[in-house]
């Protein structure tokens, strides 16, 4: 083996396996987009059919779509928020015990979707849920939380914000760290109260942060999937929860892929939501490079 090709011999099992695993699998399930195929029988070719079926007579995608967008709308903005004050008072008055405390609200992230499932229909159970037992205690009556659109998705949202906004607290730390305490020493001097500093230097400077934190949200919102199927699956609802209320649009996918076995519809249903998350990546990039410029 020669100096030239012993590099190209080091790295061609990652492209074979990139290749196996990876790029055939996307070229594959583009194929089987123009096509009905049950995952058994022959493929048969029907064009944009699926496509046009996606956006023109299945209703249940754009109520997915919505409740993807509710769900994602609502927790993202908590969940950073969250993340960036946490971050913030840890560094700023709990550095003794930063270490720990960071640890403690990072567990819920690393958690499996399942255990999160569980623990969650455990908690909002009708008759023997914790909060159930808790409003109990002050005369109130039970809530079936699992049962009704609404409530069904104030417990998604809450999930959601319990387990992913200790990842937003590790970014925001991480850019904190870069940030000079020359900086903050010197505002101080000048009579800068916590919230001047907060406002007009920890923000502006964690700009990179906010913008890596939200598309990364927004990108992972849309595909949503683990957490609301465990949920309602382990409670014994239909898939989606009361009314379908908290269907994602991955969890329409799988319910059209791998129980009605439309595996054309299902991997067109894929390529739409890849399209949307396109759509959306690219808004915010613009009306982040827009405030750029003006700035």
């Amino acid at each position: 083996m020669t100096k030239k090709s012993a590099p190209y011999a080091m790295i061609l099992p990652y492209f074979l396996l990139y290749i196996a695993f990876g790029l055939f699998p996307i070229l594959f399930s583009l194929g089987v987009s123009f096509t009905s195929w049950d995952g058994i029988g022959e493929m048969t070719f029907v064009g944009l059919k699926n496509y046009v079926r996606v956006f023109t007579q299945d209703k249940y995608f754009y109520k997915s779509l919505w409740n993807t967008l509710i769900l994602l709308g609502i927790s993202t903005p908590i969940q950073i928020t969250l993340g960036l004050l946490t971050a913030t008072f840890l560094k700023d008055f709990f550095k003794k015990t930063q270490n720990g405390l960071q640890l403690i609200n990072f567990l819920p992230y690393i958690t499996t979707p399942v255990a999160v499932g569980i623990i969650f229909q455990l908690m909002f159970d009708w008759k023997s849920g914790v909060v159930n037992a808790f409003l109990n205690l002050f005369g109130a009556e039970s809530v079936y939380w699992l049962g009704h659109a609404w409530t069904a998705r104030a417990v998604v949202i809450f999930m959601l914000i319990w387990k992913n906004y200790g990842y937003k607290m590790i970014m925001f730390l991480s850019g904190l760290s870069t940030i000079p305490d020359e900086l903050y020493e010197a505002a101080k001097i000048d009579g800068a109260s916590w919230w001047a500093r907060f406002t007009k230097i920890t923000i502006p400077l964690l700009k990179p942060i906010f913008v890596f934190v939200i598309i990364t949200s927004v990108i992972n919102g849309f595909k949503l999937f683990d957490e609301p199927q465990l949920l309602f699956n382990s409670a014994g609802q239909p898939t989606g929860g009361p009314d379908r209320s908290v269907m994602t649009v991955v969890m329409k996918f799988y319910d059209s892929s791998f129980k009605n076995f439309e595996f054309g519809y299902g991997s067109a249903l894929a390529y739409c939501l890849f399209l949307v998350i396109a759509a959306a990546s690219l808004v915010l990039f613009r009306v982040v490079n827009g405030k750029k410029k003006e700035d």
